[in-house]
């Protein structure tokens, strides 16, 4: 790169120089504390979600990139009490006790194939973007997330509607606004702090890591 070269600017926010964010995690590079910030809490507040947001956090999740623009996501979810119970239902009990009081319940379903039936790789992974853009929009709109891999999919799947020979149900979700922790039952309410991350070093490395290069 020569010196004449003009970088462009960043086109949103530049990350801040943070080593230590609110929440009490520590980075090991600078990064814009929205990712920092990010957590996912069990304590929820019971007034309801205004439809507007809910809006532009599934809007959030329809740009997400996905292969060949497949976006074979499909979220589905509940707001008033009949469709909260049955989408309760589908939570393993552990989950079902502290999700309960979240006043939206959502599932995220993946579709197995592509939209002309060819097997679909990276269906999950794709997915997995989406939910990722709707969970920082959360955060953004000052709404909290808590994904959930414990629920029973098959219930999930009657409580739905979706069609589990096109869809895969991947994850359940309790959304709203933050509730306190000492709302929660004693053996949750202390664990309800955001959890830390393994070394930025053990995830991300140069090169090809089963070969050591030749000087």
């Amino acid at each position: 790169m020569s010196d004449s070269t003009v970088l462009p600017e960043a086109p949103f926010r530049t990350p801040l120089e943070l080593r230590e964010a609110p929440s009490g995690r520590v980075v090991d590079s600078a990064v814009d504390p929205l990712f920092v910030d990010r957590w996912s809490p069990r304590s929820f507040l019971p007034g309801p979600v205004p439809r507007e947001l809910l809006a532009t956090l599934f809007e959030a999740a329809r740009w997400a990139p996905s292969s060949n623009n497949e976006q074979p996501w499909l979220y589905v979810y509940a707001t008033d009490a009949w469709d909260r119970a049955r989408f309760l239902e589908a939570l393993a009990p552990g989950n079902r006790a502290w999700a309960e009081h979240a006043p939206a319940l959502v599932f995220l379903f993946a579709r197995r194939t592509t939209t002309d039936g060819r097997p679909y790789r990276t269906y999950a992974f794709d997915a997995g973007a989406s939910w990722m853009s709707l969970a920082l929009q959360a955060r953004l709109l000052g709404l909290d997330t808590h994904p959930m891999g414990g629920f029973d999919p098959e219930k999930a799947y009657a409580a739905t509607g979706v069609d589990p020979a096109r869809y895969e149900a991947m994850i359940a979700i309790a959304l709203g606004y933050r509730g306190p922790a000492d709302a929660l039952p004693v053996p949750l309410a202390g664990r309800e702090r955001p959890s830390g991350r393994v070394p930025q070093a053990t995830i991300a490395q140069e090169g090809c890591v089963a070969f050591t290069r030749a000087d």
